[in-house]
C-alpha cells in the first residue's frame, strides 16, 4: 500500500472551507520569486491588447471599414507592383532558367514545410489518462484495499465512487482509513488478470491488456449489469472536481500580513481554503508528489490518519497566487486550461490581486495572465499546464502584441516554443510590421533573425528601405539620450524638433546598421534600377554594387538567381509569395504555349495536302517527323543539367564498380572497336525501324481522329452562323 491519505467525515461536500484541527505545512521561499517564476517577475506590457467589452459599440465603424478598405487595396496594389516588377525581370530569360527558378522555389517550399514542422515540434506533455495509469501503476496515496482471490489492490476511493456506481455503494459501507473490503463478484469467468484490467480500465477507460475474453458481448454485458456502465473519463473527472467527494487535502494560502492591513484585506479572505484529492495532484505534478512523500518520511501523514482530518498543504502566495489555484486543479482534473475561471469568481482581496493593484497590472490580458500562469506551471512541474499556457499565448500574437511576446519569451524564464510562433508570425506578416509603428521596437536581434530567413515575406527593396529607417530611428534615440537633461522634454528637445536626415552622423549609422546589411539580398533587389540601392550606395551605407551587375570574365553578366549562371555569386531567392506566383504563372504561360505549337503545326500539315508527285503515306510520315522536331525541340529547350557543387571524383572509383554506378562512364572506348557504341551518354538511344513504324502508325491514326474532331467543330460553327 502506497502513502495514505486519512479518513473523510464527509464523503461530498463544498469546495470551499477546511477543519482547523488540520495540519500544515509550508510551501515555497520568497527567494524564488526572483528568478522570475513569481508575479514579482517582470511581464511586459500589454497595453494595446486589451479585451475590449462585446457590448460596447464603435462610433467609428463607418470609417474603420472605409480604412480597411484603402488598407486591403494598398496592399492588393503592393502585391501587383512587385508581381510587375517580377515579370518585367523574368521577360528577358530563356525559359529553361524560369524552369530552374520555378524548381527552385518549389524545393524552398518543401524545405519550408519542414522547418514549420520543426518550428512546432516539442516535447509531448502527459495526458491525464496517462498519469493516472501510472497513479494505478505505482499505487500513490491509496486509502483502501480490495481483496479479491487473496490478492490486494490497493485502489482510490475517491477515483472508483466517482468511476462506478458498484464501487460507490460498496465504498459507502466501509468509510474508515485503510479498509480491506473483500471483493465477491457474481459474473462467471473473472479472473485475478481480469479484474485488475478491469480497475486499470476505471482508471484510465482502457483494459491495459490484450485479452480475448473483452471482446466477449456476454461477459461485458454481464459485467455492465453487475458494475454499471461508466461515463467517459473526462466526464466523470469533471464531476468528481466539481463536487470534491472524498478530498483528503485543503490548499490553502499565506500572505503578508503587514501589507495586508496596509490595504485593508482581511485574513479570514487570504485564508481560503480549496479541496483536492492527494491521488490527482500527485499524479499530475511531481512537486506535490515529492512534498507529499515527505510527509510520510516525517511522520506527519500518521497525525493526519489518527486524528482523522485531511492534509493542509500552505502555498505561499507569492509564488502561486491564489487566483490562479482553481485554474490549476482544473486542468489537473480535466486537461483544460481554462482561464475565464479567473474572471467569473468574485473578488476576495487577495494578497496577489493587492500586489497587481500597487504594480498597475490589475486588468491583466489574456496573455499576460498565461504568461504568469506559465511560470507557475514550471515550478510545479505540470506540463499539460505549461503548453497549455503557451498555445493561449501563441493564439494571442497579434501587431499590438508582438512585440511584448517577443520580448518575455526571449527571456531565460520564456518559452522557446512561445518565441519561435512570434517570430514566425513576424516573418509572415513582415510586410505589415514594417509599414508600422511597432517595427521600430524591434530589436537588433529579432530583426538579424527575419533577414536571415529564406522564408521573409517582403521584398529585398522594402528591407533595405525600412532597415535604413529603422537605423536612423535609433540613432535619434541614441542623439535624444545623449542631449542635456534641461532640454529633455522640451521644444528644443530632439523628440519635439526632430532631426534633418542630411544631420545625422553618417559614421554613426553605418555602425548601427552593419549587422544586418549584409544579410539584405540586395542581388534580388527589383526594379534594377532601384532608387533606395542607389541611394544607400550614394550614402556609403553599402560599399560595393550587387555582384551580378559586375561583368564576368567570360563577358556579359552573371545571374545571382539561378545556380547553373551565378559565376559564384548565386545567392538563395527568397520564398516571396509575389514573386513565386509570377514565376510559376509565366511557366505555365511558356508550357501553354509550346502546345499551342504543336497542335497548330498538326493541324497545318494536315490540311496542306501532300506534295505534287509524292505519295500519300510520305507525306503523311513528313507531318509526323516535323511534329517529332518540334517535340524534341521543346525537349531540349527544357533539359536541364544537374551540375553537382561536389567536385567530380568518379575517376577515383575502382573499376571494380558496377558500370550502373557511373553517371557517365570514363573509361575510354577501344578504337578496334568494329561496331559504334549502342547508347551515347546523355542521349536518347535510337529504337528499332519495326518500333518506328508502329510508333508512325500510332501517329497517323491520332492524327486522323484530331483532324476529324476539327472538321466537325468547323461544321458546327458554320451551321450556327
Amino acid at each position: 500500500m502506497g502513502a495514505n491519505a486519512s479518513n473523510y467525515p464527509h464523503s461530498c461536500s463544498p469546495r470551499v472551507g477546511g477543519n482547523s484541527q488540520a495540519q500544515q505545512t509550508f510551501i515555497g521561499t520568497s527567494s524564488y520569486s526572483h528568478q522570475g517564476f513569481g508575479c514579482e517577475s517582470k511581464l511586459y506590457s500589454l497595453d494595446h491588447g486589451h479585451e475590449k467589452p462585446q457590448d460596447k459599440k464603435k462610433k467609428t465603424s463607418g470609417l474603420a471599414t472605409l480604412k480597411k478598405k484603402f488598407i486591403k487595396r494598398r496592399k492588393s496594389s503592393r502585391s501587383a507592383d512587385h508581381a510587375k516588377q517580377m515579370r518585367e525581370l523574368l521577360s528577358g530569360w530563356d525559359v529553361r532558367d524560369v524552369n530552374a527558378l520555378v524548381e527552385e522555389y518549389e524545393g524552398t517550399s518543401a524545405l519550408k514545410e519542414l522547418y514549420l514542422q520543426a518550428n512546432l515540434a516539442r516535447p509531448e506533455a502527459r495526458t491525464l489518462q496517462k498519469d493516472m495509469a501510472e497513479l494505478y501503476q505505482y499505487k500513490y496515496c491509496t486509502d483502501v484495499d480490495l481483496i479479491f482471490q487473496e490478492t490486494c489492490f490497493p485502489v482510490h476511493r475517491a477515483i472508483l465512487a466517482a468511476r462506478c456506481p458498484f464501487f460507490k455503494t460498496l465504498l459507502s459501507s466501509s468509510p474508515e482509513y485503510g479498509a480491506e473490503i473483500i471483493m465477491d463478484i457474481n459474473t462467471a469467468g473473472i479472473d485475478m488478470p481480469m479484474f485488475s484490467a478491469l480497475l486499470h480500465y476505471l482508471y484510465t477507460g482502457e483494459f491495459g491488456m490484450e485479452d480475448s475474453r473483452f471482446q466477449n458481448v456476454d461477459i461485458l454485458v454481464q459485467l455492465s449489469e453487475e458494475f454499471g456502465t461508466p461515463n467517459s473519463l473526462d466526464v466523470d473527472m469533471r464531476a468528481l472536481f466539481d463536487y470534491m467527494c472524498y478530498y483528503d487535502v485543503v490548499l490553502s494560502f499565506s500572505s503578508n500580513s503587514d501589507l495586508v492591513e496596509t490595504f485593508g484585506g482581511s485574513q479570514n479572505c487570504l485564508d481560503e481554503e480549496l479541496r483536492a484529492h492527494k491521488a490527482i495532484i500527485s499524479s499530475r505534478s511531481p512537486f506535490f508528489r515529492h512534498l507529499l512523500q515527505r510527509r510520510i518520511r516525517t511522520g506527519e501523514e500518521i497525525t493526519d490518519r489518527t486524528l482523522r482530518t485531511p492534509t493542509r498543504i500552505i502555498l505561499d502566495e507569492s509564488i502561486i497566487p491564489k487566483k490562479y489555484a482553481k485554474v490549476i486543479l482544473n486542468c489537473m482534473y480535466t486537461d483544460v486550461v481554462d482561464l475565464s475561471v479567473l474572471h467569473s469568481s468574485p473578488s476576495v482581496g487577495s494578497l496577489s490581486e493587492v500586489q497587481a493593484l500597487v504594480a498597475g497590472k490589475l486588468n491583466m490580458t489574456r496573455a499576460e495572465e498565461a504568461m504568469e500562469l506559465y511560470h507557475i506551471a514550471l515550478f510545479l512541474e505540470f506540463n499539460m499546464l505549461a503548453q497549455g499556457c503557451e498555445d493561449i499565448i501563441a493564439e494571442s500574437i497579434s501587431l499590438d502584441t508582438l512585440i511584448a511576446i517577443l520580448k518575455w519569451s526571449s527571456q531565460p524564464y520564456g518559452s522557446k516554443w512561445v518565441h519561435r510562433q512570434a517570430l514566425h508570425f513576424l516573418c509572415e506578416e513582415f510586410t505589415q510590421v514594417m509599414t508600422s509603428e511597432v517595427f521600430y521596437e524591434l530589436s537588433k536581434d529579432h530583426l538579424l533573425t527575419a533577414i536571415q530567413s529564406d522564408y521573409l515575406q517582403a521584398s529585398e527593396q522594402d528591407i533595405l528601405k525600412y532597415l535604413i529607417k529603422w537605423g536612423e530611428h535609433q540613432l535619434m534615440k541614441r542623439i535624444a539620450d545623449r542631449e542635456p537633461n534641461l532640454l529633455s522634454g522640451t521644444a528644443h528637445s530632439v523628440n519635439k524638433r526632430g532631426v534633418k536626415r542630411r544631420d545625422l552622423d553618417i559614421e554613426e549609422l553605418r555602425e548601427i546598421l552593419s549587422p544586418l546589411l549584409p544579410f539584405v539580398r540586395i542581388e534580388h533587389i527589383l526594379p534594377m534600377n532601384s532608387e533606395v540601392l542607389s541611394d544607400a550606395m550614394k550614402r556609403g551605407l553599402i560599399s560595393t554594387p550587387p555582384s551580378d551587375m559586375l561583368p564576368t570574365s567570360e563577358g556579359g553578366k552573371s545571374n545571382a538567381w539561378l545556380r547553373q549562371k551565378n559565376a559564384g555569386i548565386y545567392v538563395r531567392p527568397r520564398l516571396f509569395s509575389p514573386y513565386v506566383e509570377e514565376a510559376k504563372i509565366l511557366m505555365k504561360f511558356h508550357r501553354k504555349q509550346s502546345s499551342v505549337v504543336r497542335e497548330t503545326s498538326l493541324v497545318s500539315s494536315q490540311f496542306a495536302g501532300p506534295a505534287p508527285r509524292q505519295p500519300s503515306w510520305q507525306a503523311d510520315g513528313k507531318s509526323v517527323l516535323d511534329e517529332m522536331m518540334v517535340e524534341q525541340t521543346d525537349l531540349v529547350r527544357l533539359r536541364m543539367v544537374r551540375m553537382s557543387n561536389v567536385p567530380d571524383t568518379l575517376y577515383m572509383v575502382n573499376n571494380a564498380v558496377p558500370q550502373c554506378c557511373h553517371v557517365i562512364t570514363h573509361q575510354q572506348v577501344s578504337t578496334n572497336q568494329s561496331s559504334p557504341p549502342s547508347v551515347i551518354a546523355n542521349e536518347i538511344p535510337v529504337p528499332s525501324l519495326l518500333v518506328v513504324k508502329e510508333m508512325i502508325m500510332l501517329l497517323l491514326s491520332s492524327c486522323r481522329i484530331l483532324t476529324n474532331s476539327f472538321l466537325m467543330s468547323d461544321l458546327g460553327m458554320r451551321a450556327h452562323c
